[in-house]
């Protein structure tokens, strides 16, 4: 058998293996799945047991499943519920940490260029990872939902944005000029996506949702192509061209076919995390340089160093800018969620040391800080936000001391815990 063919056979091992050991986790302590992907990808790499190593074959399904990732971030978007002020302020909160963080990448030393992918990474957020979590919490809809939408997808975008502007290897204005073609290219389609499609395309979509057409499936993945294509074509980082064609896609649909929509993305879904988004965080476990990060001395003091500055950079703009309708648990909780990062630290951080301004242990620090923040962070914001409620009682008087928000979500039932 191939290299490739074995170590495909051990991720998709790993893949069935991971929700089962969550799953059985679970009766303790939730632990997010995508920890038990990464590291039992580190035990099969090189650095442990030397069964997988990668290849062409296996980067390039990593890379599908990262730009999967990164789409289905972009479809959750709720236009509807980011804008406003808040949007104004996650923007501002974004921007905030980008100050931050590029000056606390230059404080470590090692130069500008090490400074700014320090720099940027920790301003991300992980919103894909983000979003099942508290999807499966029960704390996706409602208010304090897309207030973690809107700033999520500011921390997920606008890191992408900075990637294509500072790490492109490319003079400023050319990359700004780059990027402006980019933004007509994506402000047309949503133009052609907001409008009336035409009654046969709903009868395509109907008809052939549960045969072996899937013309609604085969038509996502094909914007999904075209934005792919236009971000590379212009020298973008295709991240940029996937979240682009996550919104355009929740747009087509909601104006084609808004009832089959959810059946639509549980397809798409099925595609992603049943394959190619676990291929990506086991091949991040793989390449994981271990032996560099355990080598002692500085490297491995950088780790939870980051993993500091993620709440330091990423949470602290958030805090003082949430929405002030926001209690201080909710508040605590979004400043959680939105430090939580992984998907982009890795690109980031692989772009890094191709480029030679990061050594393999710092890069290995900061993903290994991405992977505490995963583990870690949402479970404390969703014991807070859980802590609130519970203190908050179900008896007469139990609304006292709550925001008028976190009311509305009490009477609507849209969040339970």
């Amino acid at each position: 058998m191939s290299h490739s063919g074995t170590t495909l056979i051990l991720i998709m091992a790993i893949a069935v293996l991971a929700p089962l050991l969550a799953y059985g986790a679970a009766r303790w302590l939730p632990v997010p799945l995508v920890i038990f992907e990464i590291l039992l990808g580190i035990v099969i790499g090189p650095d442990v047991l030397g069964w997988a190593r990668t290849d062409p074959l296996v980067d390039g399904l990593s890379q599908l499943g990262l730009t999967m990732l990164i789409f289905l971030a972009g479809y959750e978007i709720e236009f509807g519920k980011v804008r406003g002020d808040t949007l104004t302020r996650s923007l501002s909160a974004w921007g905030a940490a980008l100050a931050l963080g590029l000056g606390a990448g230059v404080l470590l030393g090692g130069g500008y260029a090490k400074g700014v992918f320090v720099g940027v990474a920790l301003t991300s957020t992980a919103l894909g990872t983000v979003l099942p979590l508290l999807r499966d919490a029960g704390g996706l809809h409602g208010r304090f939902g897309s207030v973690v939408m809107a700033f999520g997808a500011v921390g997920e975008f606008g890191p992408i944005i900075a990637i294509a502007l500072l790490l492109s290897g490319r003079r400023p204005a050319e990359s700004t000029a780059l990027l402006a073609v980019f933004a007509a290219l994506t402000a047309a389609a949503v133009f052609w996506a907001l409008r009336p499609r035409r009654p046969w395309f709903t009868r395509v979509v109907v008809r052939t949702l549960d045969s072996s057409g899937q013309f609604a499936l085969r038509f996502v993945f094909l914007l999904l192509a075209l934005m792919l294509g236009a971000s590379t074509a212009l020298g973008l980082d295709v991240l940029l061209g996937a979240f682009a064609a996550g919104m355009i896609t929740r747009l087509v649909l909601a104006g084609a076919a808004p009832e089959y929509g959810p059946r639509i993305l549980e397809k798409v879904e099925a595609v992603g995390f049943g394959f190619l988004v676990p291929v990506f965080y086991v091949v991040t476990g793989i390449e994981f340089d271990l032996d560099s990060l355990l080598s002692g001395g500085r490297t491995l003091l950088l780790l939870p160093l980051f993993l500091a500055l993620f709440l330091v950079v990423r949470g602290g703009p958030i805090w003082f800018l949430a929405p002030r309708d926001l209690g201080r648990r909710d508040r605590g909780g979004l400043v959680l969620y939105g430090s939580t990062a992984l998907p982009l630290v890795v690109a980031i951080t692989t772009i890094g040391v191709d480029d030679g301004a990061m050594t393999a242990g710092e890069a290995a620090a900061l993903v290994g800080a991405g992977m505490v923040s995963v583990l870690v962070f949402p479970l404390l914001a969703t014991r807070l936000r859980a802590g609130a409620r519970a203190g908050a009682g179900t008896g007469p008087g139990a609304g006292e001391g709550l925001t008028e928000a976190e009311r509305r979500e009490r009477v609507t039932g849209s969040e339970s815990w």
